[in-house]
């Protein structure tokens, strides 16, 4: 495998010079996720930096785990300009809107090597060309599915539809379960359905498409799946724990979840259906071209504070956390997929996943970006609103889709933005 630099030689020797004058050591703040294994994990990593390179000092600066409340601490911080922390965990659709505002250093000045990460990953954390964050660990939607009720899972959204009224035939509640409550958990669903039709939001030049006929298919297929019980009418106000209760409790032949549910499901202690189910990717609908199997892209980068006083270290830490024994030993204590392609051969790997290593490569490697766009957050607002309104029958497919692609166009005019934002592909 290839390894990363830790530090650079001459920053090392720079650091025990600082120390053995008796001055202060080098120090950077790291801020991002810190409970429980995740947080264990990443300061122990840390320790490991330290030691290895006496005279660095790392200072973990705890946030919300909550995903807006970090946002909206980050942009407190960084809005006002503040040299720290030096580096921070993004989340995977907040690296555009950081890198418009120089909030967050190019890093291509530091040539990091890259073609060992996923495609997707790497066109989530680019913008207008220049790399600004480095994929650390990936999340991606999953298409979970019973064993005991199937032989295979299904590759089309016909056979998926022809399986679950079965299912349900046989007593199974439900045939489907995703979120479909009125949040960013329905965009990314509805992402996964849209690339399976062969639509997009937004096309290479970064022009509004989710109003084309692929996408108005996508919505009615998920409408229709609603209205014929496929799913049930509740999961539109369910997230991601209801969805993993009805599937974790057999009342489900199938859940659109992401992979932390897979190691409770394991647990045959609280699980029915412990041992008996599988996973993989939305599948695609077959009289579609340009239609593919599909899962959403989610997971953390480190990104690197424009104003930090000690940029070159900062990246070595970066570097250093994300080089490929850090991320087998993350995999390994807190079950999180690996960004680098290569890891998943390694045989460390097999024992650390709650699913076959070789089962998550195929699913990353299915891996799609939402809009990588500064404005993101308002886009998928506005798609949300008009997503919800098609699912509960208050909007028709193809009007919810055409005054989403209006409310999305004025953004981007209003933002100058107009074929800035590209939407990614693994």
């Amino acid at each position: 495998m290839a390894r990363w630099p830790a530090l650079p030689a001459t920053l090392a020797l720079v650091a025990v010079t600082i120390v053995a004058c008796g001055g202060r050591p080098d120090t950077l703040t790291f801020s991002g996720s810190v409970l429980g294994a995740e947080g264990a994990i990443v300061r122990r990593q840390i320790e490991r930096f330290e030691a290895a390179y006496p005279g660095v000092d790392v200072e973990v600066r705890s946030t919300p785990d909550a995903a807006d409340a970090r946002h909206q601490l980050y942009v407190q911080w960084l809005n006002a300009w503040a040299p720290d922390p030096d580096v921070l965990q993004l989340d995977v659709v907040w690296t555009p809107e950081f890198a418009a505002a120089g909030w967050i250093l190019p890093l291509d000045r530091f040539d990091p090597p890259l073609d060992d990460f996923f495609a997707a990953t790497r066109t989530a954390n680019t913008w207008q060309g220049e790399l600004f964050a480095v994929p650390w660990f990936v999340d991606v939607g999953m298409l979970y599915w019973r064993r005991d009720l199937m032989d295979a899972p299904p590759a089309t959204f016909a056979a998926l539809t022809g399986i679950a009224r079965d299912a349900r035939a046989g007593g199974v509640p439900y045939g489907l379960v995703w979120q479909g409550a009125r949040y960013e958990g329905l965009v990314t669903v509805f992402v996964e359905h849209l690339a399976g039709f062969g639509g997009r939001i937004l096309d290479d030049q970064g022009r509004v498409v989710v109003d084309s006929p692929e996408a108005v298919r996508a919505l009615e297929f998920m409408c229709d799946s609603v209205d014929a019980g496929i799913v049930p009418a509740a999961a539109l106000a369910w997230q991601e724990e209801q969805t993993r209760f009805a599937f974790q409790n057999g009342r489900a032949a199938f859940m659109r979840n992401w992979p932390y549910a897979a190691a409770l499901l394991r647990d045959a202690a609280d699980s029915a259906v412990a041992g008996r189910f599988g996973v993989t990717a939305m599948p695609r609908a077959a009289d579609a071209p340009a239609g593919r199997q599909a899962a959403a892209l989610g997971g953390a980068q480190l990104a690197i504070n424009a104003r930090s006083r000690q940029p070159d270290l900062a990246w070595a830490l970066v570097a250093f956390l994300t080089a490929p024994e850090q991320m087998l030993e993350r995999a390994e204590v807190a079950g999180q997929f690996p960004s680098r392609r290569s890891l998943y051969d390694h045989p460390r790997l097999a024992d650390a996943l709650p699913i076959p290593p070789g089962d998550a490569r195929t699913i990353v490697e299915h891996a799609v970006a939402r809009p990588v766009s500064p404005v993101y957050s308002e886009l998928s607002g506005a798609l949300q609103v008009h997503l919800h309104r098609a699912l509960t029958g208050q909007e028709t497919p193809a009007d919810a889709l055409t005054r989403a692609a209006d409310a999305i166009r004025a953004i981007l005019a209003r933002s100058g933005l107009d074929g800035a934002a590209t939407e990614g592909d693994s």
